[in-house]
């Protein structure tokens, strides 16, 4: 998350001091809501929990036994944690420790799959995960059955900062953050698409399994986005961050069937990329505070909005979060993006020849006093397969940034499960 416009950060803030803000009654004639059916435990970014903060989750399918499908998810400095279908979890991953005394410790911010991947001879699905703390990624083996967790760290011991030159950069953190994987169908090879914290930059890293059964990667190429936009009449607009901070990119997915990369920059819409970082970007929607000027307040750490032109979207209300897209067979479907601002999820139409039409937007809404909902939510994951008895019309799982766990004052987060079947219904 990036630095917030300061009247919608307290607009936030009193819904959630207020309960009544997300009660159904408050949202008649807003979105449609869907309800989870299952949340993991809690995580605490603290000392007594582990500084575990839930971010990112993945979804991986079981296909010899769906019922024992598995999502592994991010907890920042926390590491990695798996759990099964009922939110249970079954093995927790630590971040590594940074390099030397003064080394920053891991910390896994998101995390997608690679299914099939040759390593050690064999076809093995992997789990990669970007470490914004040490400015690497790591891969994990995923095994089922495995004595101990389904997990295994493949990482090769010599892999490389993805972007920073040295531990002295990799100290001021403008590191790998977003993370996407991509196996190009044409030849087979795979592939991460990585941002960078605070930049605008997106690497293509290729997955080189090695002969020793690890996994090691090498940057292709390299993309900026623009930092800085033209307005219609003819101002000049950069949004308002920290100062030194350009507009990030996180939330991104990509399109197995035409590698297509879609990219969230968060204070200013969706990028629709070829996934081999060629071509032109599109900007296929903006957050409805493009080209909102702002000040950056130092005393407060927030800034402060001026005058809106009109030049912003109708759909998105920064940030843009987590992406994910909702396959069908015949290549229609929806891409998915958690609009955090107002607590919403934005669909639109998968087909690049419906130009990602707009198609409609719901809620994740408390399914009772003791199961919430998903507020401010940062990544999402959704899988259109049967998993089991429990999920036969696939998963959705997104991350909630303010769950409520009964635990006093402590600021918690977790994921949600919800029905797929119930979210494309509403969409629909």
């Amino acid at each position: 998350m990036t630095t917030r416009l300061a009247p919608r950060a307290s607009a936030i803030a009193l819904c959630t001091a207020l309960a009544t803000c997300f009660a159904p009654t408050a949202q008649a004639s807003g979105p449609d809501s869907v309800r989870p059916k299952a949340e993991t435990a809690p995580l605490f970014d603290d000392e007594a929990g582990g500084n575990a903060n839930a971010d990112d989750p993945a979804i991986w399918r079981n296909a010899a036994d769906p019922d024992r499908s598995l999502v592994i998810a991010t907890a920042k400095q926390g590491g990695l944690r798996v759990y099964d279908l009922d939110a249970r979890q079954v093995q927790s991953v630590p971040a590594p420790a940074g390099p030397g005394a003064d080394g920053k410790p891991g910390r896994f911010n998101n995390v997608d799959l690679v299914q099939g991947l040759r390593l050690g001879g064999v076809r093995a699905d992997v789990a990669v995960v970007s470490d914004r703390g040490n400015d690497r990624l790591r891969i994990y083996r995923i095994d089922r059955n495995k004595s101990g967790g389904p997990l295994t760290d493949v990482t090769d011991p010599g892999v490389r900062p993805v972007f920073s030159a040295d531990q002295t950069e990799i100290h001021k953190q403008q590191t790998a953050y977003g993370l996407a994987t991509w196996t190009d169908r044409t030849t087979g090879r795979s592939y991460a698409l990585v941002s960078r914290r605070n930049r605008t930059r997106i690497a293509l890293l290729e997955l080189i399994a090695t002969p020793a059964g690890t996994v090691d990667y090498r940057q292709v190429r390299a993309l900026d986005l623009p930092s800085s936009f033209r307005m219609p009449n003819g101002a000049s607009w950069t949004p308002c961050a920290e100062p030194g901070e350009l507009p990030q990119v996180e939330g991104m997915v990509v399109d197995p069937v035409d590698g297509t990369l879609y990219a969230g920059q968060e204070d200013v819409g969706i990028w629709r990329i070829d996934a081999g970082l060629t071509g032109t970007p599109t900007l296929i929607d903006k957050v409805r505070e493009y080209g909102v000027p702002g000040t950056y307040d130092e005393q407060t750490e927030e800034c402060t909005p001026g005058a809106d032109p009109g030049f912003g979207g109708t759909h998105l209300t920064a940030d843009v979060e987590g992406l994910t897209l909702v396959t069908e067979p015949d290549g229609d479907g929806y891409l998915l993006a958690s609009s955090q601002g107002d607590n919403t999820f934005v669909a639109y139409d998968r087909e690049r020849d419906e130009d990602n039409e707009y198609e409609n937007a719901f809620r994740i809404a408390a399914a009772s006093a003791t199961l919430d909902g998903s507020e401010v939510c940062d990544g999402a994951a959704a899988l259109n397969a049967p998993l089991g008895a429990r999920y036969p019309d696939g998963l959705l799982v997104v991350q909630d940034g303010q769950e409520t766990p009964g635990d006093g004052d402590r600021e918690a987060t977790g994921f949600k499960f919800v029905d797929l079947g119930e979210v494309v219904d509403v969409i629909d």
